[in-house]
Order: structure tokens, then C-alpha cells, then sequence
């Protein structure tokens, strides 16, 4: 069973920077897209950034490009999401998913994600 566990989240004031970290124990991560979706209160589970299974090529959602950057280190079997100047609206709890199938994929849909961490709280005061 593949886990992936998220860490880095916490209270920050607009404009503070913080880095989310998913790991994946004893999963190679080597061809798999990555991505990071967030969920705020009374709404849906939305996309905010993915990561190609090369590493070569992200996406990101229209309200967190030019702020958030998503990498990989795979000698530490590690995602990232790196998020500057945050905002308020930036409140939300953020997910970490792994998508292990291969062929085209829609980046953007969840569904198109094999497994998911559980969670980690970004709070963002004005």
C-alpha cells in the first residue's frame, strides 16, 4: 500500500512564505506524476499544481501561478510545495497525490490520481 504523508503546514500572516513536503516510505519515486490539490471549508477539493512523472513539466491553477512551485527530489522520495506571498484565500488543507498509472491524463482532475496523503492545515491570517 502506497502512504504518502504531508508535512510543513501551520499558521503564517499574508505575505510569509512555507514549503509542504510529501513523502512517499518505501515508494520509489521515480516515473509518477505528483501534484497538490487543496480543499478550503464548504468546498470542493480543487487543483493547484502538478508535477509530470519526468519532473520535466508542472501546471499550475490560475490563482497560485507565479506564487506556488511544485518539485521533486527523488533521492529523498520527496514532493514539494514551495508557496510564497500567501493570501488569506490560501487557507485550506492540502493534499499530496501520486498518480502511478501511465499514458495521458487529464492533470488538473483528481480522479486521475492513484493515492493521496491525508492532509496537511495551511491557515493564512490577513
Amino acid at each position: 500500500q502506497v502512504q504518502l504523508v504531508e508535512t510543513g503546514g501551520g499558521l503564517v500572516q499574508a505575505g510569509d512564505s512555507l514549503t509542504l513536503s510529501c513523502t512517499v516510505p518505501g515508494f520509489l519515486i521515480v516515473n509518477q506524476a505528483m501534484a497538490w490539490f487543496r480543499q478550503a471549508p464548504g468546498r470542493e477539493r480543487e487543483f493547484a499544481a502538478a508535477l509530470s512523472w519526468d519532473a520535466e513539466h508542472t501546471i499550475y491553477a490560475d490563482s497560485v501561478k507565479g506564487r506556488f512551485t511544485i518539485s521533486r527530489d527523488s533521492a529523498k522520495n520527496t514532493a514539494y510545495l514551495q508557496m510564497n506571498n500567501l493570501e488569506p484565500e490560501d487557507t485550506a488543507i492540502y493534499y499530496c497525490a501520486l498518480r502511478e498509472r501511465s499514458g495521458a491524463y487529464d492533470a488538473g482532475d483528481r480522479n486521475e490520481y492513484d493515492y493521496w496523503g491525508q492532509g496537511t492545515q495551511v491557515t493564512v491570517s490577513s
